[in-house]
């Protein structure tokens, strides 16, 4: 009866991690292409998954912060998809080598021209930004993502210090401290950047090799503990049968 309940234990366990490890993959979230160095230029990718079985995402909105605007914003091209992006003046002009700038991008919208996201995959969408803020450790970015069903999905609840993840987070960039030789160690300067707007078109294909690796060596490492947690319930149990006997 008691090496039962360890079994039984043993299961929801494996369950729970199971259960927490599982909406870690449906956040909108963005990720640097190398390091987003303060101070820097850098490619970075919102990562958009289709959360629903029965439509899919035909628009993703990404509002940029206000108090930290960025002057350079520049995406790249993508099949099935038209991009907008969205300039607004600043209420204080930037100074960036040497040259005032007084707006900034606040939003860049993609609509899908195609099929969009469909149910079971997720859609990169990179953008080459700059130059990158130097007094803050990250940036919080508030994206919208639409169905063709018309649903709108808000990720826009900013995380507080000490509380449970919100339901809907919004996309954070952590940006990485500048390098001592003065470089800022950030993976596109600003020529990378302007080349980034001609660049081949990139392939509208929903997932990637890493992002396969990735999520294997995710779903590998909860199968590990499943696995674990029946062993050690199958040894106890075999314990006792043999101190029984």
């Amino acid at each position: 009866m008691k090496a039962s309940r360890i079994a039984a234990a043993g299961a929801v366990a494996a369950s729970a991690v199971l259960a927490v490890s599982a909406p870690a993959f449906a956040h909108v979230s963005v990720q640097p292409e190398g390091q987003a160095a303060k101070g820097g230029y850098a490619v970075v990718d919102f990562k958009v998954p289709n959360e629903r079985d029965d439509a899919s995402t035909n628009k993703v909105e990404v509002n940029f912060p206000t108090d930290h605007p960025l002057a350079s914003v520049m995406p790249q091209p993508l099949d099935g998809w038209s991009v907008k992006v969205t300039k607004s003046k600043l209420a204080k002009p930037l100074t960036m080598h040497g040259e005032k700038i007084s707006e900034a991008v606040t939003k860049v919208t993609w609509t899908a021209t195609g099929k969009g996201i469909e149910p079971g995959f997720f859609q990169k969408f990179p953008l080459s930004v700059g130059a990158l803020p130097e007094d803050t450790d990250e940036l919080v970015f508030k994206a919208i993502q639409t169905y063709d069903n018309k649903e709108v999905v808000r990720w826009i609840e900013p995380q507080q210090e000490g509380k449970e993840e919100p339901e809907n987070p919004a996309p954070v960039l952590t940006l990485s401290a500048a390098s001592a030789d003065g470089h800022h160690g950030s993976s596109a300067t600003a020529e990378d950047a302007s080349d980034t707007s001609t660049a081949a078109p990139a392939s509208s294909t929903s997932a990637s090799s890493s992002d396969g690796a990735d999520t294997t060596a995710r779903v590998l490492g909860v199968v590990g503990i499943v696995v674990g947690a029946a062993g050690v319930a199958y040894g106890v149990l075999a314990g006792r049968r043999r101190t029984a006997g």
